[in-house]
């Protein structure tokens, strides 16, 4: 599995990631969480508005910090 955290590492990215990991958490799952920061790579996933939440290349979330229980359905 591919997760992605799309932001420039903002309070609400670094938040979605450790729900995130919290998801994983809980899931039982241990996927490592990659950081995207450079603004054309976050731009090349047509999203305007960060943090976003990628999964296996299919972009999950744009613009809000989802909690830990709505990331886990994800996986």
């Amino acid at each position: 599995m591919n997760i992605k955290i799309l932001g420039t590492g903002c309070r609400n990215c670094k938040t979605l990631e450790q729900n995130v990991v919290e998801a994983l958490r809980l899931t039982g799952k241990t996927e490592t969480v990659e950081k995207v920061t450079d603004i054309e790579q976050i731009m090349s996933y047509g999203i305007m508005s960060t943090p976003g939440l990628v999964v296996n290349e299919e972009i999950k979330s744009v613009g809000k910090v989802l909690a830990p229980k709505s990331i886990a359905k994800f996986f």
